[in-house]
């Protein structure tokens, strides 16, 4: 069995306001390659920030077993910062120059300890995603947001941390730049910690660690085979609750007879002592005796009813609340002749027509979002090559950064603001289907979780009356857990309306079921093709 990396005993940690983000969790993650799930909120991103000596636990202790690597979602690195730097091993390449131009100071040599050989190595690394030691020097700026967060992972393997903690790496990275992270994955050394929605790479770990209710499980094997393991565990677990329940009716039907059957032999002794059919004191003797037995009996079936409750209460606790969308969305009227917006990029011209869904995919740096924004807005930069226009004006569009909602108000109040002619009833009942329940739907959105406000952000979307002809969605799988990935994807079979995405997420745009594929290259020209694969 491989050894514990990092160790974790009854971890506790509070923010300053007092909300608990992790409550006594306790679990190991072994040497290897492991991929950690669970739901937005459960505390994924926190996690990691302990284990990399970001945040300090609440209570509790975390054991590691070397130096930790730590790469958070967003690289907050400068743009004029150099390659050196982002790798972080600038500060030993500037002692070995130093060293080399004849400084003989002691720290540079203690700035260098073994690392004599970085820039060999460091060009050995950048070589396997297409940059050398010459591009040490190079400024941030003119690197892609892809091609900067390969780097940034690349530093890490340099650096030869013992145990390394990536947060959802792939987030916005293009299928090639996915491809050649996926490569890394697979030969890296040492313990490596990788949180992610992104099936693919998920099945390039050699195990599962799912982050639930407070505990940290972990499986040997790829999400596939866990998501499988789940499966049948949650069946088997399902099977179990249903037999509890039903030895638990037994248990009550077999109280009741036995309180029905007590009761007529009391009544029988009573009518026998009063018809004066024997004496007075033997009757008396005859009723303590049974009012005893009765005692014991009653005690007997209320211990069984209590524990085939308590059978009960543990199965039920096994199974998870299934959770899915199951949305009623009025018809958008969009018939396949309707042009619902066009694209040109100076040789050609693209039209979204009818209710298509589309995905419109290309590289980092084409300017997909850029273009969305532009379509949005109505405006075109002086420099695009390619520009775009709307030919309908119920149009919903959802970017990637959630600034559509009003954080003020409530998640009913900001569906109201575009549903005006809805009763706040039925928004209610619309948002309980989108998983919005309880006292939900009434609190200020700025004290939702981020899989709350994703959902209500997508009610201002779906819910909108008069209903959108057309969705424009901007990376909508980004910062997702994989369940709400799928509840998303739920959401969205329901619209009937045309249907534009922007995702390097495959996986999710398959269960949408893309229609047609529009891709914009690096250069600012537009293909386009049918593809039934997505299907």
């Amino acid at each position: 069995m491989s050894a514990s990396a990092i160790t974790l005993r009854d971890l506790t940690f509070e923010w300053p306001d007092g909300t608990v983000a992790l409550d006594r969790v306790s679990g190991t993650f072994t040497a290897g390659r492991t991929g950690l799930v669970g739901r937005n909120g459960a505390g994924k991103s926190t996690l990691l920030r302990l284990v990399a000596g970001l945040l300090q636990p609440t209570s509790g202790r975390i054991d590691r077993v070397g130096e930790v690597g730590y790469l958070p979602q967003t690289l907050t690195t400068s743009r004029d910062s150099t390659v050196a730097e982002l790798l972080g091993i600038d500060g030993v390449i500037a002692a070995l120059r130093a060293i080399e131009s004849g400084d003989a100071a002691e720290r540079h040599f203690d700035t260098v300890g073994d690392d004599w050989d970085i820039e060999a190595r460091a060009d050995e690394a950048l070589h396997e995603i297409g940059f050398t030691a010459a591009d040490l020097d190079r400024r941030v700026a003119t690197l892609s947001g892809g091609e900067a967060m390969l780097v940034a992972i690349t530093g890490l393997r340099v650096r030869r941390t013992p145990i390394t903690l990536l947060d959802e790496p792939t987030n916005n990275l293009d299928r090639p730049t996915r491809a050649r992270l996926a490569e890394m994955v697979d030969n890296w050394t040492g313990t490596l910690v990788v949180v992610s929605h992104d099936l693919e790479l998920l099945e390039h770990m050699d195990h599962t660690a799912e982050l639930y209710d407070g505990r940290i499980e972990v499986f040997g094997g790829p999400y596939s085979a866990w998501k499988e393991h789940l499966e049948q565990e949650q069946a088997a677990a399902a099977q179990a609750a249903r037999a509890a329940e039903q030895a638990l009716k037994v248990e009550k039907r077999q109280r009741i007879e036995a309180e029905t059957k007590l009761a007529r032999r009391e009544r029988t002794a009573k009518k026998t002592q009063k018809d004066g059919g024997i004496p007075k004191i033997l009757a008396g003797n005859r009723a303590s005796k049974a009012q005893a037995s009765a005692g014991s009996m009653r005690s007997t079936l209320d211990d069984k009813v209590a524990h085939a409750q308590a059978a009960v209460d543990s199965a039920s606790r096994r199974v998870r609340e299934d959770e899915h969308i199951h949305l009623v969305l009025p018809d958008p009227d969009v018939p396949r002749s309707r042009r619902i917006a066009e694209f040109r990029d100076g040789e050609r011209t693209i039209v979204v027509q009818g209710p298509e869904r589309i995905a419109l995919v290309g590289p980092n740096g084409a300017g997909k979002s850029t273009l969305l924004e532009h379509l949005v807005e109505g405006t075109e930069g002086d420099s695009d090559r390619v520009r775009g226009a709307l030919l309908t004006e119920r149009v919903g569009y959802l970017p990637q950064r959630l600034d559509n909602l009003d954080e003020s108000k409530s998640a009913l109040e900001n569906v109201q603001d575009v549903a005006t002619g809805t009763s706040a009833g039925t928004i209610r009942n619309q948002l309980a289907r989108l998983l919005i329940r309880g006292s939900a739907p009434d609190r200020p959105v700025a004290t939702l979780s981020g899989g709350e406000r994703f959902r209500v952000s997508l009610a201002k979307l779906l819910l909108a009356d008069p209903p959108a002809q057309l969705l424009i969605l901007d990376e909508p799988t980004n910062n997702l857990d994989i369940t709400s990935v799928e509840q998303l994807a739920e959401s969205l079979d329901a619209y009937r309306g045309a249907m534009l995405i922007v995702s390097h997420d495959y996986e999710f745009l398959r269960k949408v079921g893309i229609d047609v594929t529009i891709e914009l290259d690096e250069h600012g020209r537009l293909s386009q093709r049918r593809d039934e694969s997505w299907r």
